[in-house]
């Protein structure tokens, strides 16, 4: 019965309108079912078919003239007005896609098909070292149309800024000593890591993936054409390009870059709040001096809510530590 479906889904939490509206009957007939005691679907459709109905023998014609050598591979936008040329019209651009659809013809042919992929596999870091996200970003050099390169490595779950290296051209040798280097400050031990980058040529150099295998270092890398895949290393560069200290005139020289580079990661790595781990630096996040920090903050909050209750109408605010960091993670059914 329609009435118990629809019972059911606002039972699972949907909103009647939202259940009623999928069904394609109002929330209030519905109602005045209810009230005339009917359970069943008591839609009896139009009494006539429309005078405009297309005929069997035009869907029949539609179909052949799409699927003919010498409109197979056309859209029905491209056919339409082709046959408009020849004198013919058969119907509209609309119907002809609706009959289409009903028929399961709308799929792209094979040449015209788009390029899928799926979505990268989810990372999950529970602690520093876990997982890092890396990329390569421009910096302005004196002369026009020539840039500075700076690749830099952050880890996923403290955000710290594990490496730093602005040079002149991108390469994959760079950026595979730059992970090196990285990895032998931090200790990573062999089969500890998972690095996640995009797809650049640099990232998916044989030098680096030969010095990966050599760390025993995972890596994942995004969807081509997809910024959103490597979120952490785009907020990275948005904060770092649009800091009070980043210049207004180019970097003189790749040393000078450097030199502002260090400045900058001094700052965000153990002065800067970060609010995607409760306003803690990510230094100390990735030294777990944040657990102390939080819990403190939770006290003097406590405290304070006991000296003025009326101050406060609902709970303190959230200092929990966020315990878990999720890098692109998979559709979960609520």
């Amino acid at each position: 019965m329609i009435l118990g479906w629809i019972d059911e889904a606002v039972d699972s939490g949907a909103r009647l309108e939202s259940a009623c509206e999928i069904v394609g009957i109002d929330a209030r007939t519905t109602q005045r079912w209810r009230r005339q005691g009917v359970g069943a679907d008591r839609r009896a459709g139009p009494k006539r078919e429309p005078k405009n109905k297309i005929t069997g023998n035009e869907r029949e014609q539609i179909l052949a003239i799409v699927k003919s050598p010498e409109y197979f591979d056309l859209s029905v936008k491209q056919i339409v007005p082709r046959l408009a040329d020849q004198g013919v019209y058969l119907v509209s651009e609309s119907t002809a896609y609706r009959i289409l659809r009903e028929e399961k013809m709308l799929a792209h042919r094979a040449r015209s098909r788009p390029p899928t992929s799926k979505p990268p596999r989810e990372l999950i870091a529970t602690a520093p070292n876990q997982v890092w996200s890396w990329d390569i970003t421009y910096l302005h050099s004196p002369i026009r149309g020539i840039f500075f390169y700076l690749y830099m490595a952050i880890d996923v779950f403290s955000r710290k800024i594990v490496a730093a290296g602005v040079h002149a051209n991108e390469d994959g040798r760079l950026a595979a000593q730059l992970i090196e280097d990285a990895c032998r400050r931090e200790g990573i031990g062999l089969n500890q890591l998972t690095i996640h980058s995009d797809n650049g040529a640099p990232m998916k150099s044989g030098t680096l993936h030969a010095k990966m295998n050599e760390l025993r270092v995972a890596n994942s890398f995004s969807r081509p054409g997809v910024s959103d895949d490597n979120p952490f290393s785009e907020a990275l560069f948005r904060t770092l390009k649009y800091s009070t200290g980043y210049p207004t005139k180019p970097f003189g020289s790749v040393d000078a870059a450097q030199a502002w580079v260090d400045r900058f990661v001094h700052w965000y790595n153990t002065i800067h709040r970060h609010s995607g781990i409760r306003y803690v630096t990510p230094d100390q996040r990735h030294r777990g001096l944040d657990r102390e920090i939080l819990q403190r903050r939770v006290e003097v909050y406590r405290e304070a809510r006991m000296r003025h209750p009326m101050r406060w109408s609902r709970s303190t605010r959230d200092w929990s530590r966020v315990d878990t960091v999720e890098l692109n993670p998979s559709k979960r059914a609520s």
